[in-house]
């Protein structure tokens, strides 16, 4: 039987032992339910749900085929627009925004009849690593809810690892599919920069973000990133997906693939997160594949790159955010400099003024030079080391966060290791990189533990069938009761 809960799901459905209108009440149920304690959606679509229930029901009572995903309830991130449907980035300055059109990949996903139960909780704007830089208050962890569910898509990762959502969307601009989706002991898909059409997803910081799918499984993973991964002559930055479906390439034999990892990716972790992935290291070895340990110095300066760039393209992007043309408008002022000054002061979290700032300041006549234009260059030579390490493997193993899930509240008391939560997982966007999160284990506490596969550009086909294989083994473990404690 497939690990794919889409697939399941489908079968029900085709063979009609549950239908659509079922299925989606039993999610609106639960929703109405736990989402008061998980606080994981900031908009829930029931009607809209329901409507879209019924008609895939008539299509099934009249003998037509669906498609895999069609009649499967699903949520998306709160920064992908949605046509009628309030979009608020869990900013006040966006509250009551609600767009005229819809982002591409919902537009792929609602034409196969996709479920939409609603709009998931995010950090503002997608900047933080905790979710609780929202304007709604950050999603909780459903493993325990004293702990976050990461960020910035910690709203879709609370939804699917709390099980009310089958899965999601999320944007990755650092790390934001693949940290909750750790966090959460879940699966998340950051794909190759391009891959994935970026319309209609409003902008953190263009030459990095990237949407993606968050599931409970890799299978699942594989399936949306499929149906998602197209052209868009909306992008001018869209390729689209390489090659066959990568679902096709999934459980195909690794022996003799080589896994590599580099020691600066193992350095200044926690020790039951090394612990972990070293475990992962073993189980890929037992399945045949070969371990290639290798120096990687420059990921040292994949953090202080990531952040500058990342600012200076969030200053840019945030400028349209003048109460002038959409969005939340200061109500008194003097005249329009008094009004763009009050309406972004107030309008904006803590957060999102700090890394405009910052942004603003490295873009400036007197320190372009000595930090944007230096980052860009490191970036050069960041995307150049992954491209050799590439030559002496084929994909790359490490942690996706140094940590699990931090209590809630510890972002404000400790900023400085909640930015460091990215080390890991920034490199990735920085290259264009495909990345995939993977449960590998638990700490002491029972929080989950995420491990990160890293492939060449347009290789999602070989991270996500080297993920599953993992999961498959892992899984298999388990039912024997030894090795990996998934």
């Amino acid at each position: 039987m497939s690990e794919s809960k889409i697939v399941q799901l489908h079968e029900s459905l085709v063979k009609k032992e549950i239908s659509c209108r079922e299925l989606t009440e039993k999610y609106i149920g639960a929703i109405e339910k736990d989402n008061a304690e998980l606080n994981a959606y900031v908009t829930v679509t029931a009607d809209e749900a329901l409507k879209t229930a019924e008609a895939v029901d008539k299509k099934i009572a009249s003998g037509e085929e669906i498609a895999l995903l069609e009649g499967i309830p699903m949520t998306l991130k709160d920064n992908i627009s949605t046509d009628g449907i309030r979009t608020t980035c869990c900013s006040k300055i966006l509250e009551d925004y609600v767009p005229i059109y819809d982002a591409t990949v919902w537009d792929i996903l609602k034409k196969q009849n996709a479920v939409l139960l609603g709009k998931t909780n995010m950090d503002e704007f997608a900047m933080g690593s905790s979710c609780e830089t929202s304007y709604f208050g950050g999603a909780k962890n459903p493993h325990n809810t004293g702990h976050v569910a990461g960020g910035s898509s910690g709203g879709v990762a609370s939804a699917v690892g709390g099980n009310i959502a089958v899965y999601g969307l999320g944007s990755d601009t650092g790390g934001s599919i693949r940290q909750p989706a750790s966090f959460c002991g879940i699966v998340g898909l950051k794909p190759t920069y391009g891959a994935v059409s970026r319309f209609g997803l409003i902008a953190y910081a263009s030459s990095l973000d990237q949407i993606g799918p968050i599931t409970t499984n890799v299978e699942d993973a594989a399936i949306v990133f499929d149906a998602i991964a197209q052209y868009d002559k909306m992008d001018s930055t869209s390729r689209g997906r390489q090659g066959s479906p990568v679902y096709d390439s999934l459980k195909n034999d690794i022996k003799g693939m080589k896994i590599g990892i580099a020691k600066e990716y193992l350095e200044g972790i926690r020790d039951d997160v090394r612990q972990a992935v070293e475990d992962a290291a073993k189980v890929y070895q037992s399945l045949g594949a070969e371990i290639v340990y290798f120096d990687l110095p420059s990921l040292k300066y994949a953090l202080p790159v990531y952040y500058i760039i990342a600012c200076a393209e969030a200053s840019s992007n945030l400028g349209r955010y003048d109460g002038i043309r959409y969005g939340y408008k200061a109500e008194n002022y003097k005249d329009l400099n008094d009004m763009v000054k009050k309406t972004r002061s107030t309008g904006f979290g803590e957060e999102v003024k700090r890394r405009i700032l910052l942004g603003t300041y490295v873009l400036s006549s007197g320190y372009y030079d000595a930090y944007y234009k230096k980052a860009q260059n490191l970036r050069g030579t960041i995307v150049k080391a992954f491209k050799d390490a590439f030559e002496s493997c084929d994909v790359i193993l490490a942690p996706t966060v140094p940590m699990t899930a931090f209590e809630n509240g510890h972002a404000v008391s400790d900023p400085v290791e909640t930015y460091l939560t990215d080390i890991c997982t920034v490199p990735v966007n920085i290259c264009g990189l495909p990345g995939v999160s993977v449960p590998c284990g638990f700490n002491a506490k029972g929080m989950p533990i995420g491990m990160q596969l890293i492939g060449n550009t347009f290789g999602e086909a070989k991270i996500l069938n080297a993920a599953w294989q993992y999961e498959n083994a892992a899984n298999q473990f388990r039912a024997a009761g030894f090795g990996v404690k998934l």
